[in-house]
């Protein structure tokens, strides 16, 4: 039996990133030096105080054994500590918050725990992967929404709820948005939780890129929102924010019927991260310096998305300016957009040495686009800049040679 058989594979598309990474790597083998704005992989590093508490707390042998499936104690009261400080919502430690092995397991894991086969669920179309495949992989459907805030994006909740079938049970949102990096304010969260209070879904929120943003107007949680508590559960993760992402440490917080429900799937899964993670996690939110390191860390973003809009903008490409998050969201040039994002992905990496991520692999709204990371240095950023100019320049020729679309298989 070949993989495609199972039945949960088959739900599963094609993974494009992996055809990407797969065209990097060979390229790599062959000695190019590729400028990787693909993934969004953190390149600046740990703190060091953190790796040190990790270094203490893995000495001690009594700290090897199974961790704790829903996160230790002073875990779960740091991450409440975080809320009350950043957004002013007071959270219960023991039934309002759980550790995950980053966000992306626990929707993955709050999926699981909710769904039934068949229900739908409300999904932004472009969003990151997992948003609408931790639904489908356990039998969900899903109905897509725009990601765009704004009065189409509640026509489409209003005409899903109509002409649904079953009724949705949740709604997904990401702001700011991974991949589009788009903000939204408090009143937009305040029109969705009355939406979802009133008609009984659930909302998942993704708020992941809480801490990256660039004008000076910290994004904000749902859960600020009276009312939220009832409906709504929230999903952090360390990866960006501390420069943590192979830690592998995020949390969900918020409504105590979904938290309980993710916890108990949890218990079934696994034991928790590593305590020493965990202890070291602890030690980064808590640590009375940490708002001084996030600033470094979003300046260091902007300064990198400043050059990669000027520079880009210089070569021929005009870049959306992102207001948070570490992309950017930039259409296809023009005279490639027939290609669509996957085979312009291809394309860059085989003739400029640039990697970017492809819009197609955050669902089919995104083939004009491709997801730019700002995870090279500046100096990096500017080389990319140069060899897409060099590409630019010889476009007509390189399209002549493409196989046509229809020619395609």
């Amino acid at each position: 039996m070949s993989n495609d058989e199972f039945h949960k594979i088959k739900r599963l598309p094609p993974y494009v990133f992996e055809q990407v990474n797969r065209l990097k790597a060979s390229a790599r083998a062959a000695g190019a030096d590729i400028v990787d704005l693909g993934m969004g992989n953190p390149d600046l590093p740990t703190s060091k105080h953190v790796v040190d508490k990790l270094v203490e707390t893995v000495q001690r042998p009594d700290t090897h054994g199974y961790s704790a499936s829903r996160g230790i104690a002073g875990l779960r009261r740091a991450q409440a500590a975080y809320y009350d400080r950043r957004f002013g919502v007071k959270l219960n430690p023991n039934t309002q918050v759980v550790a995950t092995l980053g966000s992306k397991e626990g929707f993955a894991n709050m999926a699981q725990a909710i769904t039934a086969p068949g229900d739908v669920v409300l999904c932004p179309n472009p969003s990151y992967p997992i948003h609408a495949f931790g639904f489908l992989m356990v039998g969900g459907a899903i109905r897509s929404v725009p990601v765009t805030p704004g009065p189409e994006f509640f026509h489409a909740l209003e005409r899903a709820v109509m002409h649904t079938v079953p009724k949705p049970i949740a709604l997904v949102v990401c702001y700011p948005s991974n991949p589009t990096a788009e903000v939204v304010d408090l009143d937009f969260y305040r029109d969705v939780v009355a939406f979802a209070r009133k008609h009984g879904i659930f909302v998942l929120s993704d708020l992941a890129y809480s801490e990256i943003y660039f004008d000076g107007v910290p994004p904000p949680s749902i859960l600020q929102v009276p009312g939220a508590m009832d409906v709504c559960v929230e999903f952090t993760s360390m990866s960006k924010t501390f420069s943590m992402a192979g830690w592998r440490m995020g949390f969900a917080v918020g409504n105590e019927r979904l938290i309980a429900a993710l916890a108990r799937v949890k218990s079934y899964l696994d034991y928790g991260a590593f305590t020493p993670i965990q202890v070291a996690a602890t030690a980064a939110l808590n640590d009375p310096d940490a708002d001084a390191h996030i600033e470094e860390v979003r300046q260091t973003y902007k300064r990198r998305r400043d050059v990669m809009v000027e520079s880009f903008g210089r070569a021929g490409w005009e870049i959306p300016v992102p207001r948070a998050s570490m992309f950017a969201w930039a259409k296809l040039p023009e005279k490639f957009r027939e290609l669509g994002s996957l085979e312009f992905s291809k394309l860059l990496i085989e003739k400029a040495d640039v990697a970017v991520a492809p819009g197609i692999g955050f669902g089919e709204h995104g083939d004009e686009y491709v997801r730019l990371a700002l995870v090279e240095n500046e100096q990096r950023i500017r080389q990319a800049a140069r060899k897409l100019r060099k590409f630019f320049d010889t476009a007509d020729e390189v399209l002549h040679n493409v196989i046509p679309l229809s020619a395609r298989g």
